[in-house]
């Protein structure tokens, strides 16, 4: 089962395929994906890395949380579900 993660505070250069590659020193990376402003398509700061097990996700948890990812310290945590209201 896999682990959706919330990162919030990247470098406006980070792209998905850097969002992986970070999380993957964690462990299985099912997806990576970083969050655009549907406009003018330049990154919102934030997103969101699907890590294949919940002991990899805590893994990765531990790994980056306040650390620092291209130049800018990154928050990461289990994110939260969506409420489709």
């Amino acid at each position: 089962m896999s682990t959706n993660l919330f990162v919030g505070s990247l470098a406006w250069a980070v792209q998905d395929d850097a969002l992986r590659e970070a999380f993957e020193k964690a462990g299985t990376v099912v997806s990576a994906r970083v969050i655009t402003d549907r406009m003018s398509g330049r990154s919102r700061g934030f997103g969101f890395v699907e890590m294949a097990t919940p002991e990899e996700a805590k893994a990765a948890i531990e790994m980056w949380h306040d650390q620092e990812l291209e130049g800018r310290k990154i928050i990461v945590n289990e994110a939260k579900p969506r409420d489709n209201q």
